[in-house]
């Protein structure tokens, strides 16, 4: 039996201008998924939902082996979330936030809250009002990542950070994995940041999961294949076009499904093949969610 960390299976929800429909998500122990979407995509809608602060209409909700919503306070016991609108008490400096979160949760690590806030430069001494935007995210980060939580559902978490910033928390969650039993599920608009550290991918575009797989196979089967094509020619239409753009003679067909003898069927039918370039994550995500509002199979 596969040990999945979370599973959402036919999640709906309806609002009286949005509605979630037919959420499926299947995040196996130890995975990562980034969960893309553009702002209103229904990204925060799907995590509310996952953490039990919102009943769906339908479907059912597992993780941690736990229904929701109604065992969420045994879930979260073992799930630890972060927020770009995650709120710190402004007056209060960073070692009291740290030993009020230790008192709550039993799993907190001491040894291991001490080497974040040499890892991200924090001084335990300063108050929270006077941290910039990045000390704040990983201050939050810290008091997440030292209860050394099973699960990790971070919501935007590196929204706003400078480079070095970014990559000192990316680098960090990349440590936590070193664990197996450790899962996260990361939601964001910045494809970078999810290719950086995700193996699995769900992409979501109006309320409804547009295309989900592991990465590999996504930056794998993704091509861009740049035509010369002569006056009179008709390129095949083969499996897997998502859409073909053409000016004059040169044209260029987005393919979620390459294969090399595409390109010798793009030949015998009498063009020449220029390029065959590979796409990064975010320009499959864009050709994958216009390909679907437009009808097209990807």
């Amino acid at each position: 039996m596969t040990d999945l960390a979370v599973h959402l299976d036919g999640v709906s929800k309806s609002y009286p201008h949005f509605k979630l429909d037919d959420i499926q998500v299947k995040l196996e122990t130890g995975g990562i998924l980034g969960f893309i979407g553009a702002n209103g995509a229904g990204k925060s809608t799907t995590i509310r939902i996952l953490m039990g602060l919102v009943r769906q209409d339908g479907g059912a909700v597992e993780v941690l082996g736990h229904r929701m919503p109604d065992d969420q306070a045994a879930a979260k016991r073992d799930i630890g979330f972060a927020s770009e609108d995650l709120r710190l008490y402004k007056t209060a400096t960073v070692r009291w936030h740290m030993e009020f979160v230790r008192s709550i949760y039993p799993g907190w690590d001491p040894s291991y809250a001490e080497l974040l806030l040499r890892r991200f430069d924090l001084r335990p001494e300063h108050k929270i009002k006077g941290l910039s935007h990045g000390q704040r995210v990983k201050a939050e980060l810290l008091l997440v990542l030292a209860r050394r939580p099973r699960l990790l559902v971070l919501d935007e978490p590196t929204t706003g950070l400078d480079p070095v910033a970014r990559q000192e928390v990316l680098g960090e969650l990349m440590e936590v994995l070193a664990d197996e039993r450790r899962t996260i599920f990361f939601s964001s608009q910045n494809t970078l940041d999810v290719e950086q550290i995700s193996d699995q991918i769900s992409f979501i575009d109006r309320g409804r999961i547009v295309d989900s797989g592991d990465k590999e196979s996504f930056l794998e089967r993704w091509r861009r294949v740049r035509l010369d094509v002569p006056p009179g020619v008709v390129l095949p239409s083969l499996p897997g076009t998502v859409s073909a753009v053409g000016s004059g003679r040169l044209s260029v067909v987005t393919t979620s499904r390459f294969d090399p003898a595409m390109t010798s069927a793009y030949q015998s039918a009498g063009a020449t093949v220029h390029a065959v370039d590979t796409m990064t994550l975010e320009e499959i995500f864009v050709a994958n969610v216009m390909s679907k509002r437009e009808g097209n199979v990807a």
